[in-house]
C-alpha cells in the first residue's frame, strides 16, 4: 500500500483515471457493437451510419490513451471492409 503522501495522491489519481478510462472503453465497445449488429442485420445504410459514428469515438480513445493507434486503425479498416462488402453484395 502507498505510504508517502505523494504515493497516496498518485493512488487516488489512478483510481479516478481508471474509472474515466473504463467508461470511455465501454463507450467505444458500444459503438463497435452497434456496427457489428448493423452488419449482422444486413442493413448497409445502418452499417454505414454506425461506422461513421464509431470512427471518431475510436480515434478519441486513441488521443486519450485508452486504445493504441494501430489497434484503432485496424478495427476501423476491418469494419469498413465488411461494410463495403455488405453494400456491394
Amino acid at each position: 500500500m502507498a505510504n508517502t503522501p505523494q504515493s497516496k495522491k498518485r493512488a487516488r489519481q489512478i483510481e479516478r483515471r481508471t474509472d474515466v478510462n473504463k467508461a470511455r472503453r465501454s463507450r467505444i465497445r458500444t459503438y463497435l457493437r452497434k456496427v457489428e449488429e448493423a452488419i449482422a442485420s444486413g442493413n448497409a445504410d445502418a452499417a454505414k451510419d454506425a461506422l461513421r459514428n464509431a470512427q471518431p469515438e475510436l480515434m478519441r480513445g486513441v488521443t486519450k490513451g485508452v486504445v493504441h493507434k494501430n489497434t484503432a486503425s485496424r478495427k476501423i479498416s476491418r469494419l469498413a471492409a465488411r461494410v463495403k462488402a455488405l453494400s456491394a453484395a
